[in-house]
């Protein structure tokens, strides 16, 4: 009777253990997401000022910064909780900003600008941390992922509901980043 006492006490403290396992890595994952999302959000706050500072110099590339704006509004647009939905979204974004860049570079005066090169450092800036913030997450999400797909964690995942989460990644391998040193 002792013996069936402790094996109960025993597997239900696993239970727990495995339950709360599987909660603290769910958390994690969430908190990943989070800082990606303020990165994300920061650059998308940079884009409007980049444009206009460029629309001085270029007004008559409306095609580019229609673009971009485009692209800003689609990624600030995707539900918070649609990761691979937004990691399309902010490829497109970084695809326009590339194509800002670059047209920047027929404008020697917006290259001498302050308040360009400013933003310019800024967006640098940005990226990297978007980099940094991306690879919490995904390491997170990977250690998640482990949890719910490694025995016996796995029945308990099943059992309440836990699934796999999705990575944050970008779906063209060989994607455009924007060029923000001249």
């Amino acid at each position: 009777m002792i013996a069936l006492g402790v094996l109960v006490a025993v597997t239900v403290f696993s239970v727990i253990s495995i339950y709360n396992s599987l909660v603290l890595a769910r958390q994690t994952v969430r908190e990943g997401w989070s800082g990606i999302d303020v990165q994300l959000k920061r650059r998308a706050d940079l884009v409007p000022n980049l444009v206009e500072t460029v629309k001085g110099y270029a007004s008559h590339e409306r095609h580019t910064l229609e673009e971009v704006i485009a692209a800003r509004s689609q990624a600030v647009n995707v539900p918070l909780d649609d990761v691979e939905g937004r990691a399309r979204a902010e490829t497109t974004l970084s695809h326009a900003l590339g194509k800002l860049f670059a047209l920047s570079e027929a404008y020697p005066e917006l290259r001498a600008n302050e308040n360009f090169l400013e933003l310019q450092g800024s967006l640098e800036q940005i990226e990297d941390d978007i980099q940094m913030a991306r690879r919490y997450f995904n390491g997170a999400t990977r250690d998640f992922n482990v949890k719910v797909d490694s025995f016996p964690s796995n029945l308990i995942a099943k059992q309440y509901g836990f699934s796999l989460a999705p990575y944050f990644e970008v779906e063209d391998a060989d994607r455009v980043v924007p060029a923000v040193k001249f």
